[in-house]
């Protein structure tokens, strides 16, 4: 007998959460508990790709398309001892949140708040490099800001350092060197399990 085609549901049309008039909740949370330096998270509060939703308060990292077009958001938790970490409906893994740069350098991240960790301890002129937060373990956005930005040559893997952050390490390193012969690939991990650990003990250091 002959088989019939099916037809996938549709997945939920992608929108963006309702913003807040404030980001009281999200400065205290990403500065407080996280030890963000404020100056990172206003750049990219001021880049329209970072807020405060309206109805749980959470912080709503946003990726744009080459347009400017909303296509992506990752929602985080700031009530204390929250674990809550998401990405909305609809979300198109290939434009998670990021920034592009004008050098050769892109490094990689699981999470927005790791790639606002290295910034806040690393700022020296940090905006002239392109990062991505994956928002996953999956390179589908890292493909995306290669493919977007000719210039790039050197690609920094800045993954969690642990069993799956390095097994994805390795994974995503062979399938990038196959896919873009031109390119090479870095291993740089965190000195703990992630660059916010890391930036949690660089500041009670100080």
């Amino acid at each position: 007998p002959q088989a019939r085609e099916t037809t996938p549901p549709s997945s939920r049309p992608f929108a963006l959460p309702p913003a807040n008039r404030d980001m009281r909740r999200v400065y205290a949370y990403l500065m407080k508990h996280r030890h963000i330096d404020r100056d990172v998270i206003t750049h990219f509060a001021r880049a329209g790709v970072l807020y405060e939703d309206e109805t749980y308060h959470n912080v709503v990292f946003v990726g744009k398309d080459e347009t400017g077009t909303a296509r992506h958001a990752h929602k985080r938790g700031t009530n204390t001892g929250s674990s809550f970490k998401c990405n909305a409906d609809g979300s198109n893994p290939q434009y998670s949140f990021h920034w592009s740069g004008t050098s050769e350098r892109l490094f990689v991240f699981e999470a927005p708040i790791d790639m606002m960790s290295y910034i806040t301890m690393y700022p020296q002129k940090w905006q002239r490099d392109s990062y991505v937060a994956l928002c996953s373990v999956a390179p589908i956005a890292a493909k995306q800001m290669i493919e977007q930005n000719d210039q790039l040559r050197q690609i920094i893997l800045c993954l969690d350092n642990d069993d799956a952050g390095n097994r994805a390490c390795l994974r995503i390193a062979k399938e990038l060197k196959e896919r873009y012969p031109a390119v090479s690939v870095y291993r740089l991990s965190p000195e703990h399990k992630d660059f916010n650990e890391d930036l949690q003990a660089w500041r009670a250091e100080q």
